[in-house]
């Protein structure tokens, strides 16, 4: 039953630093990503279509994100549904292709990114959290139910901090690599 308890913290925890980890990737930097148009929906013949799925997405070079989508007559829908977009981005169409050149970033956008980072790295520890205080209440149900031993269920619970601990480190881990990333120039 210990176990258990252990496993759904275990699961809780990568669960949030994946999810961390995703939002992050959509923030931009300097450099072109591709992730930073993950969340661009287009209007493709009245249903909102995920970009990724009606084109292809490159980046030739580090400052260039090109797009190649697959129905040439969408061309126009896709560079509006970028402009309107909270990305900054100004792409740049022709017949075929989309380019949208990644300008460098200001320091007050960089400020602001890094502020965004830490936001999302503090909701993730809280979520951590979270997850330590449903774990232990359920460890201490195990206790008072008489399923598990004092001493065991102390052990767990020691445990389960350990977990969260390292949990929190490894989000902070995560923070300060994209504010890295945010601060190159």
């Amino acid at each position: 039953m210990i176990d258990e308890v252990f496993d759904t913290m275990s699961e809780s925890v990568s669960k949030s630093k994946d999810a961390l980890k995703s939002n992050l990737s959509r923030i931009r930097t300097g450099r072109a990503n591709p992730a930073i148009l993950d969340s661009i929906r287009v209007d493709y013949y009245g249903a909102q279509t995920p970009l990724n799925q009606l084109a292809t997405i490159s980046t030739p070079e580090p400052r260039l994100i090109v797009i190649k989508p697959f129905d040439r007559t969408i061309v126009s829908a896709i560079d509006r549904a970028i402009q309107s977009s909270d990305l900054g981005l100004n792409p740049n169409s022709d017949a075929e292709l989309i380019r949208i050149p990644v300008p460098p970033l200001t320091d007050e956008r960089r400020k602001d990114l890094i502020k965004l980072v830490k936001k999302n790295g503090e909701e993730t520890k809280i979520a951590i959290r979270n997850h330590r205080r449903d774990c232990n209440s359920l460890l201490k149900d195990l206790e008072s139910s008489g399923d598990a031993p004092k001493d065991d269920v102390a052990k767990a619970l020691k445990k389960i901090q350990d977990m969260t601990d390292e949990g929190v480190a490894d989000v902070d881990t995560i923070i300060a690599a994209k504010e890295k990333e945010i601060s190159e120039i």
